[in-house]
């Protein structure tokens, strides 16, 4: 690091040093020629006049005395020309093996009555000159004088100039080195620091006191440094928290990554499975049942939770699988053991079962001597008739009770096997009404049916639409029982509105059918507990109508058994609708 950043620090200052040069040599140096150039041309323009006024004043002299004397005292190279441009006299010269002059810039000027200046580069000596004439009676003199000076001058500048470029290179070098050392030390400190925070030490720090840009760097890290010894602080100790509630859950739970790997498990997981459970290897070392890998997978895929039965993880065990997907991929699961439940749920239907079907014989025979003795008794026998009244009813209730639970224990058991076949539902609808057509008539009540409309479905060749009706998949007896319940309720607690309907619409992959009357209603309060078994608005009501409070939990249990949904919906004064949906064909 101390040499890269050396080397920048070098290139940094050997541009800055260039730059200044050729600034100076383009500028001052410039400059400088200019100035002295414009001094030298003044200076031979005063001796030029001074030499013409020496010739116009001068007589006793010849021409060519006069040139060597003037071209002496200025240092330069002195020319008389008549005004045809003829070379009268000259310092250097033989005026007669001279070229006409009339031609010259300078003479030019001269001849036409202005000091004439010109800078050209002599053919026979190969240096530049500076020409100055002035005009005089009869023609014109003129003064040249070598630039070369000028040019010597210039290249000691020159040279003067890349010594000192030379010595601020070196005192560049000098200073780069000790500002690369010193920079590079604080930030080889930095990347340490850095390196070590990245590698856990969240305790490290810069503590460098520097405001320049570096000490803002490193009072960064500090900061960063202490927010994240926070943060994992208080990652730790919600992980050790939630590592405790799930190591104290009854329920197994295993999280599993993306490509199938386990990432954790809890302690009632490892006492589940035989070896405990080794992390970061595939799961299905771990678990090899096929209901929960797929549970595991759809999970992960579908980005859902999904449930599962698993039976084949223990002999004689079954667990209920929930899996959910995690925020980063993968999926955790939760395993539940359903074996004593099951057991116990078995247990209690059995009993009920048992019970129930004890009771049929007896309730039949105390209902049959009950209306035995009613048929053999007298109508004025007092009280005696009204107390076999009593029994009879309550006999009758009570076969009606054992009757549904018989009915209900089948149903939740899986006992009853249901025929399921295509069914259209407006022939389910028209079964119904037709069974409870005259019921409905005695209590005073219009029974309706809105039937279900034809779907259309679009063909996939012109675009055209057929209208055809969508069967489901139902077992008809007990969908009749199905609507004999809801319709019973309805003509018991909805009498009062005088209409009910009976009707199903199109839901997507389902038919909903639906019984609706328009009586006093349910309260809201009630409505998630009335799937209940026993569960009762109005008890006295209820036992008045001779309901038994298994009616809607027949229901229920018959319409899941098609994988189907019930729900219930109503408004107090509005009445109520009873809604439950059947598979599409």
């Amino acid at each position: 690091m101390k040499n890269r950043i050396f080397f920048k620090l070098l290139a940094a200052f050997v541009v800055v040093i260039a730059a200044a040069t050729v600034v100076f040599d383009f500028t001052l140096r410039g400059s400088w020629e200019s100035s002295l150039r414009t001094e030298i041309e003044r200076n031979l323009t005063q001796k030029t006049l001074l030499f013409a006024h020496r010739v116009e004043t001068v007589r006793n002299r010849s021409l060519a005395d006069i040139a060597a004397q003037e071209g002496q005292a200025a240092g330069a190279s002195a020319t008389i020309i008549d005004v045809t441009g003829r070379v009268l006299a000259a310092s250097e010269s033989n005026p007669a093996s001279m070229e006409n002059q009339a031609q010259r810039k300078e003479f030019a000027a001269a001849l036409a009555g202005n000091i004439g200046t010109d800078e050209r580069r002599r053919a026979t000596l190969g240096i530049p000159f500076l020409y100055v004439a002035a005009p005089v009676s009869g023609g014109a003199v003129r003064l040249a004088y070598p630039l070369s000076d000028v040019e010597a001058i210039s290249g000691r500048v020159f040279r003067g100039l890349a010594i000192s470029s030379a010595l601020a290179f070196i005192v560049a070098l000098v200073v780069a080195a000790v500002a690369a050392t010193w920079t590079a030390r604080r930030l080889e400190h930095i990347v340490d620091i850095a390196g070590r925070i990245a590698e856990g030490d969240l305790r490290a720090r810069v503590d460098d006191a520097s405001q320049d840009e570096i000490g803002r760097v490193a009072g960064a890290i500090d900061v960063t440094a202490r927010h994240l010894e926070r943060t994992f602080a208080a990652v730790r100790s919600s992980q050790h928290q939630l590592e405790t509630l799930l190591n104290s859950m009854q329920d197994a739970v295993i999280a599993v990554s993306a490509d199938g790997l386990v990432q954790w498990a809890n302690q009632s997981m490892d006492r589940l499975v035989p070896r405990r459970t080794r992390l970061q290897a595939p799961v299905v070392e771990t678990i090899r049942d096929p209901d929960f890998l797929a549970a595991v997978k759809s999970a992960t895929e579908a980005r859902e939770v999904k449930t599962a039965r698993a039976t084949s993880l223990i002999p004689g065990r079954a667990f209920d699988v929930t899996a959910a997907p995690l925020p980063d991929g993968g999926a955790v699961a939760v395993l539940r053991d359903l074996t004593e439940t099951e057991r116990v749920e078995k247990t209690r239907r059995d009993f009920i079962a048992n019970v129930s079907h004890e009771l049929r014989t007896p309730l039949t025979s105390i209902q049959g001597y009950a209306e035995t003795l009613l048929d053999n008794s007298s109508e004025n026998g007092g009280p005696t008739r009204e107390f076999i009244e009593i029994i009879r009813k309550n006999a009758t209730r009570m076969s009606r009770l054992t009757e549904d639970l018989l009915t209900l224990a089948r149903v939740e058991s899986g006992e009853t096997r249901f025929d399921i076949e295509p069914v259209l539902p407006n022939e389910l609808l028209h079964d119904a009404e037709e069974s409870f057509r005259e019921i409905a008539r005695t209590h005073g009540i219009d029974l309706q049916i809105e039937e279900l409309q034809p779907q259309a479905i679009h063909t996939q060749s012109g675009g055209q639409s057929t209208q055809t009706l969508t069967a489901v998949l139902a077992d008809r007896e007990a969908i009749h029982q199905t609507f004999a319940n809801l319709i019973d309720n309805a003509l018991k607690y909805g009498a009062a509105g005088g209409r009910i309907e009976l009707g199903a619409r199109h839901v997507p992959q389902a038919v909903e059918f639906y019984v609706r009357d328009f009586g006093a209603g349910i309260p809201s309060e009630h409505l998630p507990r009335l799937f209940e078994r026993f569960y009762r608005i109005d008890k006295a009501r209820s036992r008045e109508s001779g309901g038994t409070g298994l009616g809607l939990a027949i229901v229920k249990h018959i319409v899941r058994a098609h994988r189907g949904s019930i729900r219930a919906e109503s408004e107090l004064n509005h009445g109520s609708m009873f809604l439950f949906t059947l598979p599409t064909a």
